[in-house]
């Protein structure tokens, strides 16, 4: 069966399905939010740089042989160079960052702040891409930024050392550097097949990945267990490559809006994961600013529906 015959065919049996698309988001964020245990305790076999390496080594294979079988691997050559950024931007920066980053912070907390990242995609839209800033977009921006800034500020006074304060801002700054390959994306890729870009974007940033684990950690011990094995599959095979490409289904059947929304049930899951799996605490200054950052991004997603 051909790639875009597949793809029609599955599309059109989740649309005559409507509740299956419900279980697929639910199966998507729950994966994603669990995921950060994981990466957390993966930590304790091997550098995040090596542990990040083998992950997305792994998902990059899952991809390429899901795209091998629906004969999705010729993409055209003039948009090799903008996948080698968007590997950097999405895939290279951002887990380097997030899992250096999770040596000092918790899972928890950590997957709140990366998933600012909606914040920071409209912020980058108004500046590159000229979108017009309407009043629930600018509102929704500054709540979540508050929210932020909330979970920084307050913990800052408060039994805060200068390892959590660099791990917070990394994994502010592998947000931003997500934002900003979403709109490179729509920039330069949105031509392509989400899958496709996924597939070969992962492969790019996964070649700077071991790069700099090679570099960094390349005599570390690595300790390889039956967990440690559990955690490279489960994070690189379902949480990357299943999760990308269930995702690139999702956005072809729901709007744009109803997708990102969804997308703020993984630092709820991820913070509850956190204090069930890791005993981590959830602080006041964590769920209020928490709040003030889904609230944000809600406000500001369903401005976005509006202008559809």
């Amino acid at each position: 069966m051909s790639y875009k015959k597949f793809e029609n065919t599955y599309l059109n049996y989740l649309s005559q399905h409507k509740w299956l698309v419900w279980v697929m988001i639910l199966t998507v964020v729950l994966i994603w939010g669990y995921a950060w245990t994981l990466m957390k305790e993966a930590l304790q076999y091997m550098g995040p740089f090596t542990f990040s390496a083998f992950r997305f080594g792994t998902g990059t294979l899952a991809m390429f042989i899901i795209i091998g079988l629906l004969g999705a691997t010729k993409l055209p050559k003039e948009s090799t160079k903008h996948l080698v950024v968007v590997g950097i931007l999405q895939t290279s920066i951002v887990f380097l960052l997030v899992m250096y980053g999770l040596k000092f912070v918790e899972a928890g907390k950590s997957s709140v702040l990366l998933y600012s990242m909606p914040i920071w995609s409209t912020l980058l839209a108004v500046i590159f891409l000229k979108e017009k800033t309407k009043t629930n977009k600018v509102v929704g921006l500054l709540i979540g930024l508050i929210g932020l800034f909330t979970i920084l500020g307050w913990d800052i006074w408060v039994n805060q050392t200068p390892g959590v304060i660099l791990g917070e801002l990394l994994i502010v700054l592998s947000a931003i550097s997500w934002g900003a390959s979403n709109v490179y994306y729509r920039k330069k890729l949105s031509h392509l097949s989400q899958l496709q870009v996924n597939a070969y974007q992962m492969l790019f940033g996964t070649l700077g990945i071991i790069l700099v684990a090679v570099l960094i950690e390349g005599g570390e011990p690595i300790h390889i267990t039956p967990y440690s094995i559990y955690i490279i599959l489960f994070t690189g095979v379902l949480a990357s490559a299943f999760c990308f490409t269930a995702w690139f289904f999702l956005l072809s059947i729901i709007d744009m809006a109803t997708a990102t929304i969804s997308t703020l049930l993984v630092p709820v899951f991820g913070l509850f994961f956190g204090w069930l799996l890791l005993d981590e605490p959830i602080t006041w200054s964590i769920t209020i600013g928490s709040f003030l950052i889904l609230f944000g991004i809600f406000v500001t997603t369903i401005k976005k529906r509006k202008s559809t």
